[in-house]
C-alpha cells in the first residue's frame, strides 16, 4: 500500500521557522471548508464546524485506503482564514467581529464524488449540525510571508506584528485574508507548546 506524507512532501507549506519570517508560494489546493463567525473561544459554531471537518476529512481517508487506490495518508491540519468587515481594525486581540473559513487540505486525488459519498457515510453515523455547511473547494494564494508562533493563540500579536513589518520593509502589501494553521493538538499538548504557522497573502 502506498503511503503518502503531504506534510513531508508540502514542507515549505506545513513547516517553518519560528522567529523568522519566509515568503512561500502557495499554489491551488483543494479544501473541504465551512464559513463561520464569531470568537473561536466562546463560539459553538465553531466547535460545530471544526467536529464536521475533521469527521469527514477521516471517512474520506478511510473510504481511499480501503478502495481500488489503495492509498494511506495522514489526514492534513485544520486550516483557518481570518478576517473582519473592516481589516483596518482586524486584531488578534478582539475576536467577537471575526468571520472565518475553517478548512482542512485534501489531496489532488480527491473528487467532488467521493465527497458526496463521504458526507452520506458520516451523515448516517453521527448527527453533525455543520455537516451540511461543508464545502468542495479550490483555493490558491500565491505569494505569502509565513512565520511560526510557539505558544498560546492569545500571544499571537508580536508574531502577527513581526510579519506584517516584515511585508512593509519588502515593499509590499497585505492581500487577502489573515491565515493561519495549527499544527498541535491542542487536547494533548501543553498551550506554550502549540505550533501554528502564520501566514499572510502579499502583493
Amino acid at each position: 500500500m502506498e503511503k503518502i506524507d503531504y506534510k513531508k512532501e508540502l514542507k515549505h507549506l506545513y513547516r517553518s521557522s519560528a522567529g523568522k519570517v519566509e515568503i512561500v508560494e502557495v499554489p491551488q489546493m483543494n479544501f473541504l471548508m465551512i464559513n463561520g463567525k464569531g470568537d473561536p473561544n466562546t463560539s459553538q459554531e465553531f466547535k460545530h464546524a471544526v467536529e464536521a471537518l475533521f469527521s469527514l476529512s477521516y471517512a474520506i481517508k478511510f473510504m481511499i485506503k480501503k478502495g481500488e487506490a489503495g492509498i494511506d495518508y495522514g489526514v492534513l491540519p485544520l486550516e483557518g482564514l481570518w478576517w473582519a468587515d473592516d481589516m483596518s481594525s482586524f486584531s488578534v486581540d478582539s475576536k467577537e467581529n471575526w468571520k472565518w473559513t475553517l478548512m482542512i487540505m485534501q489531496p489532488e486525488f480527491v473528487t467532488k464524488e467521493m465527497v458526496e459519498k463521504a458526507t452520506e457515510e458520516v451523515r448516517k453515523k453521527k448527527s453533525l449540525i455543520a455537516l451540511p455547511l461543508v464545502r468542495f473547494e479550490s483555493f490558491a494564494e500565491g505569494k505569502a510571508a509565513q512565520i511560526m508562533h510557539i505558544g498560546p493563540f492569545s500571544e499571537e500579536g508580536p508574531t502577527v506584528e513581526k510579519m506584517h513589518v516584515f511585508i512593509e520593509d519588502n515593499g509590499s502589501q497585505r492581500i487577502g485574508k489573515h491565515h493561519e494553521i495549527y499544527l498541535s493538538d491542542i487536547r494533548r499538548s501543553a498551550p506554550e507548546k502549540w505550533k501554528t504557522i502564520i501566514r499572510q497573502p502579499m502583493s
